[in-house]
């Protein structure tokens, strides 16, 4: 066993099993620890990676933690003001058809101040996609109650948790976009563990394939942590997605097109 051990390792037996992105920038990024951020970027990266994308994408991101995604992928990118990024990937697509055009936004951008860019977005069935980050708060400005805030959830601004009498009920984006007749691909994934890891990464594939396709409008919601503003440890806040986001934001497929299932 100790000769076994102790024996040189040819080089013809190494075989690597995962290595770092081409698409991903190799660089330190500003996110909290043991947000996954972290994890929806690769995602991503990977999923360019493998679709062969990297040189033909154009990542336009939000106001928000994600503010600085165009400095941590590979491709080119943009800044969009807040909640403006799929009027912004609008243009790019309509200017370069030939592009794959991706906003990646959190649910303060997407689902507060611009909830109208991605209803119309989604209504015209304009033909990009849009990896969207549902961690029910504000996570940049502070911990402030967002559209997506479970009731009764504590947050700077609600600190007696949200009251929803007063301030309505949280947001289900996928159930909404999914009724808007040029959405092609609707679904909510999460980030809570590997498994559901694994089925986020295949969304964003066909997310991706649906715009290769030209099938039209395409989202991949993923539920994410905020250990920070939730002030639990990081393995407590995957736990609270299980426990708590996934009841109320229900995982699966809202709306998938008869086409996308030959993608």
């Amino acid at each position: 066993m100790l000769a076994t051990l102790n024996a040189p390792i040819s080089e013809n037996s190494l075989q690597v099993v995962y290595e770092y992105p081409e698409s991903l920038s190799p660089v330190v990024t500003h996110y909290c620890p043991g947000c996954t951020h972290g994890i929806a970027h690769r995602l991503l990266a990977e999923a360019l990676d493998e679709l062969g994308l990297r040189e033909k994408t154009i990542l336009v991101a939000p106001v928000g933690c994600s503010v600085f995604a165009y400095q941590y992928f590979e491709t080119d990118g943009c800044e969009a003001a807040h909640g403006r990024a799929p009027a912004m990937a609008t243009g790019l697509k309509r200017v370069q058809p030939d592009k794959t055009v991706v906003t990646y936004q959190g649910d303060g951008d997407l689902v507060s101040i611009g909830a109208a860019e991605i209803l119309h977005a989604a209504a015209r069935g304009e033909n990009i996609t849009t990896i969207f980050i549902n961690n029910a708060i504000y996570g940049m400005t502070g911990g402030q109650m967002a559209p997506t805030t479970l009731p009764g959830q504590k947050t700077t601004s609600s600190p007696f948790g949200r009251n929803t009498t007063m301030t309505g009920n949280p947001i289900r984006m996928s159930e909404l976009l999914a009724n808007m007749d040029g959405s092609a691909y609707i679904v909510r994934r999460s980030l809570h563990d590997v498994k559901n890891i694994r089925k986020a990464k295949k969304a964003i594939i066909t997310a991706l394939k649906v715009q290769m396709a030209g099938l039209g409008f395409s989202m991949v919601e993923l539920l994410s942590s905020c250990p920070t503003n939730w002030s639990i440890q990081p393995e407590k806040a995957l736990e609270w997605i299980e426990d708590n986001m996934v009841p109320y934001f229900p995982l699966g497929d809202y709306k998938v097109r008869d086409e996308v299932n030959g993608l």
